[in-house]
C-alpha cells in the first residue's frame, strides 16, 4: 500500500470527503453491498445508509467484495428508508433517486450546484427505487443505455454514477 501511496484507514477517516451519501434501499445481494462500499472508499463518499433488508457489516458475503472498506467508509442502518431520507433532507441534502422515470434526467445532463450535498438512492435489484421514495426525491437520475437491456446491476450503476459525480464535484470541493 505504501508503494501505491495509499493512506491507512485512520488517515482516510480524517481526510475531506465528497458531500455525497449513498442510500441502499432494500438491496438483496451482499456482494452488491460490498461493491458499493469499495467504490465509496475509492471516491471518498461521505457515508452509506443501509436500509430495510440491506445487510449490514460485518457479514462474510459483504466482506468478499468490500475488502475492508466497511472499516473506512462511515455507514448507518435504518429499518425504513424513508427515515434515512428525512434525516438527509433535514441536513440539507438534495435527494436523487437513480431510477428511470418519465421525468428522469440523463446523468450526462446533471450538474450539481456548488456546495450542494447529494444523497443518491439505489433501489432493490428487482423492484428498483420505490414510488414513495421517488416522490420524496428532488431529482431522478438515469444512466442512458443504448442496448437491448433497460437496467444495470446496482454495483455497476453505482460505480458509473459515483465516478461521474466525482468528476463533476471534486473541483467544487477541497479534497
Amino acid at each position: 500500500m505504501h508503494e501505491l501511496n495509499r493512506m491507512t484507514v485512520s488517515e482516510y477517516k480524517n481526510v475531506a470527503k465528497l458531500p455525497v451519501v449513498i442510500v441502499l434501499d432494500n438491496i438483496r445481494s451482499q456482494n452488491n453491498i460490498g461493491s458499493v462500499f469499495r467504490t465509496a472508499d475509492a471516491f471518498r463518499i461521505s457515508e452509506i445508509h443501509l436500509c430495510g433488508i440491506t445487510a449490514k457489516p460485518p457479514h462474510r458475503e459483504i466482506h468478499k467484495t468490500a475488502l475492508g472498506s466497511t472499516e473506512s467508509v462511515a455507514w448507518k442502518y435504518f429499518p425504513e428508508t424513508i427515515d434515512s431520507i428525512r434525516e438527509l433532507k433535514k441536513d440539507g441534502f438534495t435527494i436523487c433517486s437513480v431510477e428511470q422515470t418519465t421525468g428522469s434526467i440523463p446523468l450526462d445532463r446533471f450538474y450539481p450546484g456548488e456546495n450542494e450535498k447529494l444523497a443518491l438512492i439505489f433501489g432493490n435489484e428487482v423492484h428498483g427505487v420505490g414510488e414513495s421514495l421517488i416522490k420524496e426525491s428532488d431529482y431522478c437520475l438515469e444512466i442512458p443505455q443504448y442496448g437491448t437491456k433497460h437496467s444495470l446491476n446496482i454495483a455497476v450503476a453505482s460505480g458509473i454514477i459515483i465516478w461521474d459525480l466525482f468528476g463533476k464535484i471534486k473541483s467544487l470541493v477541497k479534497m
